[in-house]
């Protein structure tokens, strides 16, 4: 099996430098990054919800495909290549071979996010209250076709995750 650095040979690497922005929260590009090396930080607001330095990593595939705005912010750690896609949805449908492993990488994210609701659900089956509708967001998540999915709560309706 190809890896996506394998069937991407051929396109241009851009450098980054430790600082530089390539996704900004909130912001719409349609833009895809795919880290070759060097390592990124991924923020939601201020908080910092991960580190990626794994050749392959995808960014900005979530927003291109749904048309939404980035749900978080993606910066550069130490000194990075990448492959910057200016408009992925037509690079994807140029690339299929791409778009089925991005299809694969979105399909085993949801596999694990499930199974860790589903792991929720069974813990907190019994209880009352927020930790209690465990159940009713599985069932919106898994039932969800075409619509919209917009999360929030009656507290702060605005929220995005």
């Amino acid at each position: 099996m190809s890896t996506i650095l394998d069937l991407c040979d051929g396109l241009r690497a851009t450098d980054y430098r430790k600082g530089d922005v390539l996704l900004a929260e909130g912001t719409q590009t349609g833009m895809l990054y795919i880290l070759v090396d060097g390592t990124v930080e991924i923020l939601k607001g201020d908080f910092q919800i991960d580190v990626v330095s794994t050749p392959g990593a995808l960014f900005g595939e979530v927003s291109a495909l749904l048309d939404i705005p980035h749900m978080a912010t993606v910066r550069v750690l130490n000194t990075s290549r990448v492959y910057k896609i200016e408009h992925a949805v037509a690079f994807l449908n140029n690339y299929p071979m791409v778009a089925m492993e991005v299809a694969r990488l979105l399909a085993q994210r949801l596999n694990g996010v499930t199974n860790y609701l589903v792991d929720l659900k069974n813990q907190f089956q019994e209880e009352k209250g927020h930790l209690g509708m465990v159940d009713e967001v599985l069932e919106t998540l898994l039932n969800q076709q075409r619509d919209k999915f917009v999360p929030g709560s009656k507290r702060d309706p605005d929220t995005r995750i």
